[in-house]
């Protein structure tokens, strides 16, 4: 005599019609009092009662009925909607596309349930071959997220991206900087375009262009208070960018920065030529008391700054495809080490979190060789 099985332990049946043994596991009721039955099946008692428990144990685990058939295609969609709630539409763009162009394609048909560590490290290998580290990096983040996202719903039961390292990829491209004759020799060639100042401003202080480009009169000093004690020089308040939200890339990239003369006559000149464009445009003016603004008052975007920058180059003799306006930022740190200004005080001025940041990123345009203690003891032995 056949045994009953134990309430909640689910049943099994054989299925004459389909020559296969059935599971059916009662997990609980809809809001409307629906009963929700999970089933599955197997060709020996033995796999559908392995697939039974296994049912039971997921459903025990808090593990949603609909998990067993979301694929990583579904993570990925699910996070790029509802995970990136009130990024900028540029972060929104690049996801999307690293999503489609390399995370759903290869890994988008996997069950998310059945997505493993070997998955995901062939996976990453084959990516190495054709992406940056850097990239690599950025699609990883991808996939790590969505998967996040799902375990968060009870949708898997662990995060397979983190046991996987990221491999080293091709070589990206390199970041540059302006040597002092190129960069005197961008400036001059910057004199008389609507970019002129915008130039004189990324390569002497060192501003990030989204920065610049959410720059406004308000926040532009151009007198200071020479009287005062200490005297305060002429100086813009870079309180803003261009990013979702209005706010600056970290917190200390909100800082005032006094201004050298070259940027205070570049502004002063520009803010004349922008007092001209605005009678010009009379009523289709619109007032955003900007600094840099289009032909209207309407602020730029990068493609807008590029463009101008491209031919800013050409002028100067430079190959305007091998540099892009983030590269001035570059110069500026170049300049200034290349002068002997220590390392704490650039990353304070190009407002880095802390001096690693700047030795990681700019670590090409730093000076490689510390003179000041040799310097130092030159001096004090001279005496001696």
């Amino acid at each position: 005599m056949t045994t009953r099985r134990s309430r909640g332990d689910g049943g099994l049946h054989w299925d004459e019609q389909r020559q296969r043994w059935i599971a059916t596991a009662t997990l609980g009721y809809t809001p409307a009092g629906k009963r929700i039955v999970k089933r599955a099946s197997g060709k020996t008692k033995t796999e559908a009662k392995a697939k039974l428990k296994e049912i039971i144990r997921d459903h025990e685990d808090g593990m949603t009925t609909s998990a067993h058939n979301c694929t990583v295609a579904d993570a990925v969609r699910d996070w790029l909607e509802f995970g990136l709630s009130g990024r900028e539409k540029a972060t929104l763009e690049t996801r999307t596309f690293l999503a489609n162009k390399h995370v759903v394609p290869a890994l988008g048909a996997r069950k998310l349930r059945e997505l493993s560590a070997d998955d995901v490290d062939r996976w990453l290998a084959e990516k190495a071959k054709v992406l940056s580290t850097r990239s690599l990096r950025e699609v990883r983040s991808v996939l790590k997220r969505a998967v996040d996202r799902a375990q968060a719903r009870d949708k898997v039961k662990r995060n397979v991206v983190l046991l996987c390292e990221i491999p080293k990829g091709k070589e990206g491209r390199p970041s540059k900087s302006l040597t002092l004759d190129q960069a005197a020799a961008v400036l001059n060639a910057a004199e008389g375009s609507t970019l002129h100042s915008y130039v004189v401003l990324s390569l002497l202080l060192g501003a990030r262009t989204e920065e610049l480009r959410a720059l406004t009169w308000s926040h532009v000093d151009l007198d200071g208070e020479p009287g005062a004690t200490p005297p305060v020089p002429p100086s813009i308040m870079v309180w803003h960018s261009v990013r979702a939200g209005g706010d600056t890339k970290t917190r200390k990239s909100r800082r005032t920065l006094a201004l050298p003369e070259r940027c205070v006559t570049a502004l002063r000149d520009h803010r004349v030529r922008q007092d001209a464009i605005r009678a010009c445009a009379g009523d289709e003016w619109q007032d955003h008391n900007l600094v840099f603004a289009s032909k209207v008052g309407t602020p730029l975007d990068s493609h807008n700054v590029r463009r101008s920058f491209r031919a800013i180059l050409k002028k100067a003799g430079l190959d305007e495809k091998e540099w892009t306006p983030r590269e001035m930022r570059h110069s500026f740190v170049s300049l200034l080490s290349d002068s002997g200004v220590p390392l704490e005080n650039i990353s304070r001025l190009v407002g880095h979190s802390n001096t690693t940041v700047t030795e990681t990123v700019y670590r090409k345009q730093l000076r490689p060789v510390l003179l000041e203690g040799a310097e130092a003891m030159d001096r004090i032995f001279r005496n001696a």
